[in-house]
């Protein structure tokens, strides 16, 4: 089935600037999966050296958090919507 993965800008830089991309997959690991296959230098900042997600990285599938929905095993619909959002600290 066919998802739509909107990229924050924080991360265009590793997807040739694109800010919408299409994967096929039922889990939110599946299309995560097939983003790092697509763009492997996104790998890194999306993933600890034990594959699991940054803790600073949430997706979101539409409105809803995976974190409160099964993770990266959430399953996805056909047309879903998946969307990276980096957490953004800073200030004095």
């Amino acid at each position: 089935m066919a998802v739509s993965l909107l990229v924050p800008t924080a991360l265009r830089g590793f997807t040739d600037r694109k800010a919408e991309l299409t994967f096929e997959g039922d889990t939110v690991k599946e299309v995560l999966d097939a983003l790092v296959g697509a763009y492997p230098d996104i790998k890194p900042h999306m993933f600890d050296e034990n594959g699991q997600l940054r803790a600073f990285i949430n997706v979101f599938v539409g409105d809803t958090n995976i974190k409160s929905t099964g993770g990266m095993a959430t399953k996805l619909s056909d047309g879903d919507t998946l969307m990276l959002v980096p957490a953004i600290a800073g200030g004095r």
